[in-house]
């Protein structure tokens, strides 16, 4: 493995790699535009010029040395772009000498020629690269004083991006992001020169499932997304770590918050699942019934309407209410929606309390999504971590034959856990023949209308708590969003402006649900039955998960976070810790854990 000097630091990396490459894995920033680890090196935006030189030699082939014994350094006359230039051994580079300084100086001031004054009205201002490196890189004068360049805005590439010419820095991301890792080649320069621009194909539209992912690679504000668009300000927003809800991929992401609603889902690094990419449907799709029609207290049916009641007297209900059903005409159904942590509890109460073993989880496949990226066609989060948990269909009655079971009279009760049974018409249809019907639910719908008792259930992003996707990988998640529940442990998760934002303040106004995570409200109903379950929080359930089931053991969240999750039955030997490239470095998930180093040099 070369050795080489990099701002006087010896450095150590593989054989191969370039100084930018080297230098990220060592915790060292080399400003640049248009290198992405991911991508192919296109050496566009020229930021990453440095200088690059070795050890000189005589005729004999000796090393040259000064009067102090060091080795002479020849250095290349001109400046080489660090993204495209690998490291060989002894080679000397310095990224903040006079000349580098420079040279980013004058890149900085040639990139801001033509570029807009639109920070005022960018979706990007406050997370935009080229306004850091503007402050951290250039003059902050410039000497243009003619009139810009003006280019086409608000073009619309296709349903889910928004193209600004004018913003555009030529990085080419997107051109190479569209060709690499979408397989959708429809974008490409044009007018090569001072009018250089991207244009689609002629009769083309960038539609790819993965089309947004250009938005978050793009280091300025030239593409923009219609969804978000002048929604809110970067700095108004909390962005807190989130695992998606969309499938079973186990996608990392960001949940951009402000007056307690999602505004936007962004994709979250993790290379041991889906990199620096999150699909279109999961950034789209999964939010809205969060802000949106919510159960917000409990309710118990009166008089064939339901009516909210306080938690206390709806546990009373529940027990009431299933008091003269025996525990084999009792059925309940997990969710690989929810939680492990809920699920578990949902076992160990049907088994322990209720005394009946039918329990089972519905499965929700969609193979139209599946595709050989992260498209996943299992559209729950958690299908796997249920089934592991022993919510199955070994009992006598299942999925499979429970309405013939509700129709001939011999379940009598059904409980719902975080279930909307949709894609299941047939149990759906036979659900007005049971006696009673319980649902946890997080939205008001035509299901939660039949049901004799609703408790407000928490969504993914108002919980804490671990999914396992497809894979078997076990990954660790907390809110985003306030509830009562949470409302003393969300602290300085919040943005700035929902944390300390006055009562006249209109991003105060939100909405308080009294929602709770299906493993709570468990508990309580355990405790209307005379048993006491010490659980507190989320963690405490988790780890008495660990103690129980095999596949588990070992795991705790620290270790989960530690390792941006840990396969099941790996806990003493989960993946090593790597280093999570960031696009944008001073973006505010920064402070949410993005940049994890690598411990593999203490390894």
């Amino acid at each position: 493995m070369p050795k080489f000097i990099l701002d006087g630091r010896e450095i150590e990396t593989a054989q191969g790699k370039t100084i930018i490459e080297a230098a990220y894995q060592n915790g060292i920033e080399i400003p640049h535009f248009c290198w992405h680890p991911e991508l192919s090196v296109a050496g566009n935006c020229r930021m990453c010029l440095v200088e690059v030189g070795s050890p000189r030699r005589d005729r004999e082939g000796n090393f040259e040395k000064d009067e102090n014994g060091n080795p002479i350094i020849a250095f290349i006359p001109k400046l080489q772009i660090a993204c495209a230039t690998p490291v060989t051994e002894g080679m000397v580079v310095k990224s903040v000498s006079e000349k580098a300084i420079e040279a980013q100086e004058a890149v900085m001031e040639f990139l801001l020629i033509n570029h807009p004054l639109d920070c005022p009205i960018c979706d990007e201002a406050g997370e935009c690269k080229l306004q850091d490196y503007a402050f951290n890189h250039s003059k902050g004068q410039s000497r243009f004083i003619e009139e810009k360049n003006h280019k086409p805005k608000r073009q619309v590439w296709g349903p889910n991006v928004m193209f600004d010419a004018e913003r555009c820095i030529s990085c080419s991301r997107c051109i190479r992001f569209s060709q690499e890792i979408a397989k959708q080649e429809v974008l490409t320069f044009v007018q090569r020169g001072d009018h250089v621009t991207i244009e689609l194909f002629d009769g083309t539209v960038w539609d790819n499932p993965y089309s947004m992912n250009v938005i978050e690679i793009c280091p300025v504000g030239a593409l923009t997304s219609p969804d978000f668009r002048f929604k809110s300000r970067v700095w108004e927003m909390s962005f807190n770590p989130s695992i998606s809800f969309a499938d079973g991929s186990g996608s990392n992401t960001f949940l951009g918050v402000r007056n307690n609603k999602i505004l936007r889902v962004q994709p979250r690094t993790n290379m041991h699942v889906n990199k620096y990419w999150l699909t279109d449907d999961a950034r789209l799709n999964y939010y809205n019934f969060v802000n949106e029609n919510r159960v917000t207290d409990p309710m118990i049916k009166v008089d064939g309407k339901l009516r909210k009641s306080t938690w206390e007297d709806t546990n009373a209900y529940f027990k009431k209410s299933l008091s003269t059903i025996i525990p084999e005409s009792i059925m309940v159904l997990g969710s690989g929606k929810a939680t492990n942590e809920s699920n578990y509890i949902l076992k160990k109460f049907a088994n322990d309390i209720l005394k009946t073993k039918n329990i089972d989880y519905l499965e929700h496949i969609d193979k139209g999504m599946e595709d050989d990226f992260l498209g996943n066609a299992d559209r729950t989060p958690n299908s796997l971590g249920a089934k592991t948990l022993g919510i199955s269909a070994n009992g006598p009655v299942n999925k499979s034959n429970l309405v013939d079971k509700i129709n001939k009279g011999q379940i009598k009760a059904l409980i719902l856990m975080e279930e909307d049974l949709d894609g299941y018409k047939d149990i759906y249809d036979s659900l007005d023949k049971l006696e009673v019907l319980i649902v946890f639910a997080y939205n008001d719908t035509d299901l939660t209308r039949k049901a004799n008792i609703v408790f407000p259930a928490s969504t993914y992003a108002e919980s804490e708590g671990t999914y396992t996707n497809t894979k078997g990988r076990v990954q660790h998640f907390e809110p985003a969003l306030v509830t009562k529940e949470n409302l003393r442990t969300m602290g300085m998760k919040l943005s700035r402006w929902d944390a300390f934002g006055e009562g006249n303040d209109r991003w105060t106004k939100h909405e308080l649900r009294s929602c709770r995570q299906s493993w709570r409200i468990l508990s309580g109903l355990a405790k209307e039955y005379g048993h006491t379950w010490n659980y507190t929080k989320s963690k405490d359930v988790f780890g008495e998960l660990t103690s129980n089931i095999e596949d588990y053991k070992g795991m705790d969240y620290n270790l989960l976070d530690t390792h941006q999750g840990v396969e099941l039955g790996k806990a003493e030997n989960p993946d090593p810790v790597v280093l999570n490239y960031s696009s944008h470095r001073m973006k505010p998930q920064d402070d949410a854990n993005q940049f994890i180093y690598a411990t593999h040099n203490s390894h």
